[in-house]
């Protein structure tokens, strides 16, 4: 299925049917990716007397719990909810799905500290759109495949530095997604500098954006301009597991 939309004055054209999954699969018993210690992602079939729902051990249906924690199991979504008080859920804060947007690969650069960041003076280097992106997708150096299972907890990945969250408010980045575990520290004293950056910009809540974490955008996928499909689950919660699907586009004549 082919698509064409607008967006100001530019025209694009996509194919619907060539849509790349970045999202992160996840498989009860197996490992990972897993973050800040939260318990792995069971599910477990339900069963009472005379009951068991699993075909696998005898049962007549499939009827399974399932044991999740959004940020710390992977591929996530989430709203200002997850730092700010008062009723901000991520099912009402992502009022739209498609987005423009534009896939950039960088190499988190070593500070004194050992602590490897993402600075603002790389996204400026990168980043010269002359088109109306809306969202932005960050894929870290190296890219190897352990990240669909990797174990990040007490490793002090790579995050995004604040100033570096701040060029992206400048430039109207509203959908933040990135393969990292958070944009913050792992242990920043809950200082959370990034995600405040971010939605909070000038003490003002802006409750309409998301930052998604832990996604895989394979070696082969180009970067470029995306449309960028985000999907959740319609639950509300300040974060939700979610699915990512990109379509490559062409500027359409």
């Amino acid at each position: 299925m082919k698509a064409k939309f607008k967006i100001d004055h530019y025209k694009f054209k996509t194919n619907l049917s060539k849509g790349i999954n970045i999202s992160i699969p996840l498989i009860s018993g197996e490992i990972g990716p897993n973050c800040f210690w939260a318990p792995p992602y069971e599910a477990s079939p339900v069963v009472t007397e005379g009951f068991i729902g699993s075909i696998e051990s005898g049962g007549s249906v499939n009827f399974f719990n399932i044991k999740i924690n959004p940020h710390g199991n992977g591929t996530h979504t989430e709203c200002v909810g997850h730092i700010e008080k008062g009723a901000f859920y991520v099912n009402q804060c992502l009022k739209e799905s498609h987005f423009l947007t534009e896939l950039i690969t960088v190499i988190p650069t070593k500070i004194e500290n050992g602590d490897r960041v993402i600075l603002r003076s790389q996204l400026e280097q990168i980043l010269d759109s002359q088109f109306p992106i809306e969202a932005l997708i960050i894929r870290t150096l190296p890219n190897d495949e352990d990240k669909k299972r990797r174990i990040y907890s007490n490793t002090n990945p790579p995050y995004i530095d604040h100033q570096a969250i701040n060029f992206l408010n400048d430039i109207g980045i509203k959908h933040l997604v990135t393969d990292l575990p958070s944009v913050d520290r792992e242990q920043d004293e809950g200082l959370l500098l990034s995600h405040k950056a971010f939605w909070l910009p000038n003490r003002e809540i802006v409750s309409d954006k998301t930052i998604t974490e832990m996604v895989y955008v394979p070696n082969s996928v180009k970067d470029g301009l995306y449309l960028l499909n985000i999907q959740i689950a319609p639950i509300q919660l300040d974060a939700s597991p979610s699915t990512l699907i990109i379509y490559p586009v062409k500027i359409k004549a």
